[in-house]
């Protein structure tokens, strides 16, 4: 199995914080890697220099063999790494099927003179995109909602359909940030069949996620932070015991068995 996303030695700092540390690691084809830590240890800092939201201070990110270290947010998605919205991020007056059909601007290839005056390969452009949505809806599982408005949809679907709008790039590296966040048993059992059925389909996956029970049974390795620095690295089993990682989490004196609460 390759490595189609490499990170090494990547620091983040801001003035006199340094947010992410030194960090290396490697997500292979077909993987799902569990990136976890306290709050505070650079996981979203971590997701918003990967995608190019922040610049790099210092690292190499290497993306199927290719550096896109110093490469803007929009040009790294277009190659192929997407990031899923979190629902704040919805179009919460539109439609869930509008949501994702606006999405496919990242996408679009017909110039918006030939849009205005509807010419043939516009239409057939729209219609193929048309089409590509309710793709992607019915492999979520939210085509039935189609026309109902985001801000109606309850709150598992609202973070499915966050999912959907980082699935329009066609991803073949896909990072979630917190997708199980403010959901109950059920919700989040669905979001984890989804997780599981999108790598399934050939997609690789970074996980951030903050129920760490959830990490342990989605994820094929973990990798743990903390204050910046990766402190572990390995199979879910092997994290669940690593006294560092729990100490990270809870302190000396705590109940352990917090840790692996969902």
């Amino acid at each position: 199995m390759g490595t189609i996303l490499s990170v090494r030695n990547l620091t983040k700092a801001f003035g006199g914080l340094t947010a992410v540390n030194g960090v290396d690691f490697d997500l292979r084809e077909g993987e799902i890697l569990g990136l976890i830590g306290p709050n505070g240890s650079g996981k979203s800092t971590m997701f918003n220099l990967i995608s190019g939201f922040l610049p790099v201070t210092l690292g190499r990110i290497t993306y199927s063999g290719r550096d896109i270290t110093d490469l803007k947010a929009h040009r790294i998605a277009r190659l192929g790494i997407g990031r899923a919205f979190q629902s704040s991020m919805l179009f919460k007056e539109l439609s869930v099927f509008e949501n994702v059909y606006n999405g496919f601007h990242l996408r679009y290839r017909i110039s918006q003179w030939k849009s205005f005056l509807h010419t043939p390969e516009a239409g057939r452009e729209e219609e193929q995109a048309r089409v590509e949505v309710m793709g992607i809806l019915d492999f979520m599982g939210i085509a039935k909602y189609k026309d109902v408005l985001a801000q109606n949809l309850p709150h598992g679907h609202q973070k499915i359909l966050g999912v959907c709008l980082a699935m329009v790039i066609r991803p073949r590296v896909l990072l979630l940030d917190e997708p199980l966040a403010g959901m109950h048993s059920e919700e989040a059992a669905a979001m984890g069949a989804v997780i599981g059925k999108i790598r399934d389909s050939g997609v690789s996956i970074v996980l951030v996620e903050h129920n760490v029970a959830a990490v342990m049974r989605l994820c094929d390795r973990v990798i743990v932070l903390n204050q910046g620095r990766k402190i572990a690295e390995g199979l879910p089993g092997e994290i669940a015991e690593n006294r560092e990682v729990i100490e990270a989490y809870l302190g000396r004196d705590e109940d352990e068995e917090r840790f692996y609460a969902p």
